[in-house]
């Protein structure tokens, strides 16, 4: 019966010094791509996510209750707004006065709900919000229902979480 040993990192026999020092280099990427992968991503302190998760709370009250102030209330004064048709809205004013708008019109009969599919934290004040999607619009005697889902930018600041990018992306099908 043969036994086999494990390589320790010492060299073996036949090998040579740049076969080793290729060998011990790539030890060393893997644990330093382990290591940094595991920064890139963190998970959001109970605090955080729940400051998080009142943004979208707050954007779904505002939506329903058709207040343009309301909905944009968690959004960063230099805001961008990318619509679901691709319009971009810069700035608090604009997304204030255009959701107005449409709730004075095309969905003033709309009821939006909003679920957080997940928080990505990237730096402990920098976090990536995926949240789903679903508005009803009443149009006449049919009941309208469209999904999307929403990428969120959102940055903390003197405590304070907000939203300074939007993007509304509809799913079909």
């Amino acid at each position: 019966m043969r036994m086999e040993t494990r390589n320790s990192g010492l060299p073996q026999h036949g090998e040579t010094f740049p076969a080793r020092r290729g060998r011990l280099l790539c030890i060393l990427l893997v644990i330093a791509a382990s290591a940094f992968g595991s920064l890139s991503v963190r998970a959001a302190d109970g605090r955080d996510e729940a400051a998080i998760r009142e943004n979208v709370r707050q954007m779904e009250t505002g939506w329903n209750t058709k207040s343009g102030a309301a909905f944009a209330k968690p959004f960063a004064a230099d805001a961008d707004y990318v619509v679901i048709n691709g319009l971009h809205l810069r700035g608090l004013g604009a997304i204030t006065q255009g959701h107005q708008q449409i709730f004075d019109t095309i969905y003033k009969n709309s009821t939006l709900s909003l679920s957080v599919k997940q928080i990505r934290m990237l730096r402990p004040d920098v976090a990536v919000v995926h949240v789903n999607a679903t508005n009803k619009t009443q149009q006449g005697a049919q009941m309208q229902e469209a999904k999307a889902i929403i990428t969120l930018v959102m940055t903390k600041e003197k405590g304070d979480w907000k939203i300074v990018a939007f993007q509304n992306t509809q799913v079909v099908g």
